[in-house]
């Protein structure tokens, strides 16, 4: 345990030095993510943040971790290399749609297939218990690309991604330790050290936007340490820690990415729009048309998931099978009040702000242009 807060430590400061340097070298480098389009920030700001983070869990985890701890997770950290590199070539150079899914495939099987993490059971959930191995492989490698992709489309504002990977990292972390999973455990606080660290300088007002280097990293690590939850649940003691129903607890640990993905992939395609195209429909540019700051939507996203989690946390005895229904109407529950309040208040802000013609400007004076009634009687008007 000792070991692990000296990791988190040490992350922390190492993230703290390097990120004001990062700044420096990439403000001087004119690498900055300028506004405009569907971002929301008014000047420009640097991007790539998410360097600051690799290289702070590097120095933490190659400082502490004994070697059979590094054997043992070698094909998440190549994994976890390849997926940095790729966010990294994305902010420097933008890929195409295809060269990142190849991208990610293969950081992915790296971890899934090399290393063998996978959902290996359903525990039960309808039935099924063992799954066939390719069904294994697939269900997988689709679960850890969709999830980190979504966790990529959350990071639209400062501070957000950050508060919500650091809420997850500590739960799993926690877990990981508590179930005898070490040196899960240990990267999970690892990030969480580099996650603090960064957040100093990423939170309202941004100095640094954690960029694609960031978010695919943190929503690549975050899958994966899902997946293992998932997979460790079947073979941990029955006890406190052992949740019976891991499939709806993992998808917890990622509610906010996982609905707000869903959620405008469906809206999107109810109005023929392709579920790929940009736009500002996300659950935190609703909240922000409501009014809020940027910190203010993170903590109120944040205080979201905790309360799933802790929902989670006290029905860890209840199964998959009322877990998930559940866990689903709620969530269905909360979009549709969200999306109604949103309305309400928008309709509230137009209707309480100034109309636009009172606000233009005649010569210099604001307000509508006045004629004094002489002037119309001493004068003759041309009508023409």
């Amino acid at each position: 345990m000792l070991l692990i807060i000296f990791s988190v430590l040490t992350a922390f400061f190492i993230g703290v030095i390097i990120t004001p340097m990062l700044i420096f070298f990439i403000k001087k480098g004119n690498l900055l993510d300028k506004p405009g389009g569907r971002k929301i920030h008014k000047y420009s700001v640097p991007s790539m943040g998410g360097i600051a983070i690799f290289l702070a869990l590097l120095g933490g985890v190659l400082i502490w971790l004994n070697f059979q701890q590094l054997v043992e997770i070698r094909f998440f950290m190549m994994g976890l290399g390849i997926m940095f590199i790729l966010g990294l070539r994305d902010d420097l150079v933008e890929l195409t749609a295809y060269q990142k899914l190849i991208g990610q495939l293969i950081a992915i099987i790296t971890v899934v297939v090399l290393g063998d993490v996978r959902i290996h059971s359903f525990y039960g959930f309808l039935g099924i218990d063992e799954l066939p191995i390719w069904f294994s492989y697939s269900l997988t490698i689709f679960s850890i690309i969709g999830l980190t992709n979504a966790f990529n489309l959350i990071d639209g504002l400062d501070g957000l991604a950050s508060t919500l990977s650091l809420i997850t990292f500590v739960f799993l972390g926690s877990w990981f330790i508590y179930s005898d999973y070490t040196t899960y455990g240990f990267i999970a606080f690892t990030f969480v050290g580099a996650i603090l660290s960064f957040m100093v300088y990423n939170w309202h007002p941004a100095k640094i936007f954690m960029g694609d280097t960031g978010s695919l990293t943190l929503g690549f690590t975050l899958s994966v340490l899902c997946i293992k939850f998932i997979e460790a649940n079947g073979t941990v003691p029955e006890g406190m820690f052992k949740f019976d129903a891991p499939l709806t607890t993992s998808i917890v640990l990622m509610i906010v990415p996982f609905y707000d993905t869903l959620r405008v992939f469906i809206r999107r395609a109810s109005k023929g729009k392709s579920p790929m195209a940009a736009d500002k429909s996300h659950v935190h540019h609703f909240l922000l048309r409501m009014g809020f700051r940027h910190d203010q939507v993170a903590l109120i996203l944040g205080s979201v998931k905790i309360l799933f989690i802790l929902i989670a946390i006290a029905s860890y005895k209840m199964p998959d099978i009322v877990m998930i229904p559940l866990v689903g109407s709620a969530v269905i529950c909360a979009g549709l009040i969200l999306d109604k309040i949103t309305l309400k208040r928008v309709k509230d802000i137009v209707r309480d702000s100034p109309k636009v013609l009172s606000q233009r400007s005649y010569h210099g004076v604001r307000g509508k242009v006045k004629i004094d009634k002489s002037v119309l009687k001493s004068e003759k008007v041309n009508l023409n």
